[in-house]
């Protein structure tokens, strides 16, 4: 039984000392806003989507300037279960708000006068994902590939693993 300690890739060993690259996390297909249904329990809810992010189920996007939280998944079925976990295992309530995204890309690059001008015309479609890293919500493919164009000096990812 796992008390919580252990994430997946977590390896254990007898004194070697082992790399392993890292598992990646894929840019989601549908997402979602999340809300807290019962604010005496946001500590629950927290602990809750905190965890069910570490094992995998979906990720979390948290806005940069909005602070809003977004759940992103590869399967509608995915934030059921979330919500019916987080009721039953956490006694937290969450409901889900529309949002219109199409893809999220992390993105990096050497040019830091792209990169900033990119943050700041950007600012309200730049979360991060649940180490810290930035990632572009692109709310369309031509939203998209504008960013690309418009900033050839930055790199857009697709996996987390860059």
């Amino acid at each position: 039984h796992d008390t919580g300690n252990f994430k997946i890739g977590d390896t254990l060993t007898e004194g070697e000392v082992l790399l392993f690259k890292g598992i990646p996390s894929f840019s989601p297909e549908l997402f979602r806003y999340v809300v807290n249904a019962d604010p005496m329990r946001s500590k629950q809810l927290a602990k809750g989507i905190d965890q069910l992010m570490d094992e995998g189920v979906a990720q979390l996007f948290t806005g940069k300037q909005s602070g809003r939280k977004i759940i992103g998944t590869v399967g509608a079925l995915q934030f059921e279960v979330i919500q019916y976990r987080l009721e039953h295992e956490y006694n937290a309530k969450c409901r889900y708000e529309p949002i219109t995204l199409y893809k999220t890309a992390w993105f990096i690059s050497d040019n830091k006068t792209q990169l900033e001008d990119f943050r700041a015309r950007k600012r309200g479609q730049i979360a991060v994902d649940k180490e810290g890293r930035e990632v572009f919500l692109a709310d369309s493919p031509f939203s998209l590939q504008m960013a690309q164009e418009k900033y050839p000096d930055i790199q857009f990812y697709f996996t987390s693993e860059f």
